[in-house]
């Protein structure tokens, strides 16, 4: 049965999503899934979360978490990358110096939306070093971009990494 990671899993919205999606599922009875973020206190939140979703609804699943990308990837089958970079508050920062010279929430999607020009810098940096690590460990997954800028990130890689397995979603 196949091992999916999730790349960034402390984000609770899309993991718990992501696991509800796998549990309800019958293909992946017998999956593995490596939940994977670098702060391990959202990390054992989700974790905690999804294992009781798994239990309510006896799937069949495996669930195991790590603070470890490479570990996370080992042996796996899909890597579905949802990190994000930069946390919610230099999001927010942003956001403030933008109003303050004069842009406005609802205006343009680079300027005052999740996709923020002023992080997309390490987000496409990260985006690549998560493709490299895949590369390195588990170079015939495909990996799912669910993070933001998902166009972005996929016409990076594309035209850096030609052939590369990755898709947007």
């Amino acid at each position: 049965m196949p091992k999916i990671a999730i790349i960034g899993a402390g984000s609770g919205i899309f993991s718990i999503n992501l696991i509800k999606d796998i549990c309800v599922n019958k293909r992946f009875n017998g999956s593995v899934v490596s939940l994977m973020d670098i702060n391990e206190e959202r990390l054992n939140g989700i974790y905690g979360l999804c294992r009781r979703y798994i239990e309510e609804l006896g799937a069949d699943i495996q669930l195991e978490k790590t603070t470890d990308r490479i570990h996370a990837l080992q042996n796996a089958d899909f890597a579905i990358h949802v990190a994000l970079d930069y946390g919610h508050e230099r999001l927010r920062s942003g956001w403030e110096i933008a109003k303050k010279h004069g842009y406005r929430f609802g205006g343009s999607l680079h300027i005052m939306h999740d996709e923020a020009f002023w992080v997309n810098f390490h987000q496409l940096l990260l985006m690549e070093s998560v493709y490299l690590d895949i590369q390195k460990t588990c170079p015939n997954v495909w990996m799912l971009l669910v993070a933001n800028p998902v166009q972005a990130g996929i016409t990076y890689l594309s035209r850096k990494y030609p052939g590369a397995k990755n898709v947007g979603m």
